[in-house]
């Protein structure tokens, strides 16, 4: 038998802000599921995988990358992606997905669109406290797990149901894992060719998608603390409310306000723009901008995010 080769792919994961959500820059598969804009790598064509990713993104959506950095590469078999190319060739596939961040909400084309995270990942969003769908999907997780205590531990540290865990908001792609291997989202059942279960959370994705978008949002959640990474998803003057606003979008998680502020002009990474906004419709806030320089060099800290809960 001829030895299988192996075909590279490559996908967006490009987060925006759109009307006090986090959004992904999505598209529609061939089968019609929800997809990240995603593409071949063709070493003949493409000089790198970059470039490569920047055409696609555009040619499929319209829009234009800015800054991105490389995730991971997804490689694993046993779920739907990587999966054998169709034709006598069988072409294992190998995916490297990319994360982009941009304050860029203008419409892309009319078969992509914004996404919310929180459509996807409903579970991950605690800034009212637990979600609606919490206490099914531990109790469904529990019952999963009886018997087996690493399994039980799993479900107790990742979704802080023991009394002394904390809910960690950058465990996305593990509670998205812990899930799947229960069997708990449509993808799992998909990829063996069973009926989803009943009530299955969140909006399910083509092939490995929701994996990957995983991945990207446990990075950027993460980024979060150390890196200023939120910079690159707001408007070029914001409120501090704003900017607190976006900073729980992302981070699916209540921020004391004052605490927040005070981090924020510690970092010295804002400054006043001497305007103010009555977008709030109440009294006029002040608008600042971020302080001209490289938020990209290394040197630049994360905001603070005080008393998350």
């Amino acid at each position: 038998m001829a030895e299988q080769g192996v075909r590279i792919g490559l996908s967006a994961v490009v987060i925006t802000l759109r009307e006090g959500q986090a959004c992904a820059l999505t598209t529609t598969a061939d089968d019609g599921a929800c997809a990240l804009p995603f593409g071949p790598f063709d070493p003949a064509r493409d000089r790198t995988f970059e470039l490569a990713l920047r055409a696609f993104v555009t040619a499929q959506t319209g829009f234009r990358l800015g800054f991105v950095e490389q995730l991971y590469t997804f490689g694993d078999l046993g779920r739907d992606s990587p999966r054998a190319t169709p034709g006598p060739d069988r072409h294992r596939e190998v995916s490297v997905g990319y994360l982009a961040l941009t304050g860029d909400t203008d419409a892309p084309l009319a078969d992509a669109r914004w996404t919310p995270l929180l459509d996807v990942f409903p579970w991950e969003d605690r800034r009212d406290g637990a979600p609606a769908c919490h206490a099914e999907l531990v109790e469904r997780l529990k019952a999963w797990a009886a018997g087996d205590a690493r399994r039980l531990g799993r479900v107790e540290t990742l979704f802080a149901t023991a009394p002394d865990a904390r809910w960690n908001e950058g465990r996305v792609l593990e509670r998205y894992e812990l899930l799947y291997e229960a069997g708990l989202v449509s993808e799992a059942a998909r990829d063996q060719d069973r009926t989803p279960p009943e009530g299955a959370p969140g909006l399910a994705m083509a092939s490995d998608h929701r994996r990957i978008l995983a991945t990207g949002l446990g990075r950027l959640r993460s980024k979060l603390r150390y890196r200023p990474v939120l910079f690159d998803l707001m408007p070029p003057a914001f409120t501090l409310s704003e900017l607190q606003s976006a900073a729980e979008a992302v981070a699916g998680l209540s921020v004391h306000k004052q605490n927040f502020r005070r981090g924020v002009e510690r970092t010295g990474l804002v400054e006043p723009t001497g305007r103010m906004s009555s977008a709030t419709g109440g009294r006029p806030a002040e608008l600042f901008r971020v302080v001209p320089g490289d938020l990209h060099s290394g040197e630049a800290l994360g905001l603070p995010l005080p008393a998350l809960r």
